[in-house]
């Protein structure tokens, strides 16, 4: 499908997304939202599509968030059911997604680098929850994903100032996995997405989905108790993948996987 405001490609199993509003740091607009829907609904429902990778075109942002000067002259503040640019409220989707920062994620667009799973950063990328000096608060998740990453303190140290962390600090606080120089960015983050696309597309859906609903519950011994309940994870024991692993491995060869 063509878009006007992102671009998708797929490399193999990999889909990239890009998002293409370079003139406004990417920041996104309602237009924007439901393209970025669209897009994780194909992604989501490809049987040959198992990571993906999200970006900003240009040298400058990965995203400047929500485009308040469209919101300021009038423009159209709906968006999808899955929230923010598609994905701030998409809780079923198990596939691995992997943020590739090259440059500002700020307010939304950190929310964006929030809600995937790995966060590769260039060494200029720069983040920051600043929506409170704009009267605004970080409501597509950030007030709520980023304590979880990071822990509260640290997170309100962010949170309750809006100040600007580097990446180098984003690494040391944890929520960055890898910083790269903004020319290695997206081998970088295509060599994350390799790793995760040798194994098992149906052992990584549930080992996601188990992961995220597990820190939903209040002690780890429901979270153990009830993770055989959880739909990605009952997908994984009925699926091919389950049986060809533990063949290849005593066969002594690559396991040919196919994701179902």
């Amino acid at each position: 499908m063509a878009y006007e405001f992102i671009s998708v490609e797929r490399e193999g199993p990999v889909t990239v997304f890009t998002l293409n509003r370079p003139e406004v740091m990417n920041a996104v607009h309602s237009p924007m939202h439901f393209e970025m829907d669209e897009a994780f609904n194909a992604f989501n429902a490809d049987p040959e599509q198992w990571v993906g990778i999200i970006t900003g075109a240009g040298e400058r942002a990965f995203s400047a968030g929500n485009d308040l000067k469209n919101q300021a002259t009038g423009g159209s503040m709906a968006m999808p059911k899955s929230g923010f640019a598609g994905l701030a409220q998409r809780f079923d989707l198990n596939k691995p997604l992997i943020a590739a920062v090259n440059g500002v994620a700020m307010g939304g667009g950190f929310e964006i680098a929030l809600a995937c799973d790995i966060i590769v950063a260039s060494d200029n990328a720069v983040f920051a929850l600043p929506e409170p000096r704009v009267g605004l608060a970080a409501l597509a998740g950030g007030l709520h994903r980023l304590p979880r990453a990071i822990g509260t303190k640290r997170a309100m140290g962010m949170i309750l100032t809006g100040r600007r962390v580097s990446a180098a600090e984003g690494h040391e606080l944890g929520f960055v996995n890898e910083v790269s120089t903004q020319a290695d960015l997206m081998a970088t983050a295509k060599r994350w997405a390799g790793q995760v696309a040798e194994l098992s597309p149906m052992s990584i859906r549930a080992s996601k989905e188990a992961v995220y609903r597990g820190l939903d519950e209040p002690t780890l011994e429901g979270a153990i108790a009830g993770q055989n309940r959880y739909p990605a994870i009952s997908a994984l024991f009925r699926s091919e993948d389950f049986v060809e692993g533990p063949m290849a491995f005593a066969q002594k060869r690559a396991p040919n996987w196919k994701g179902k």
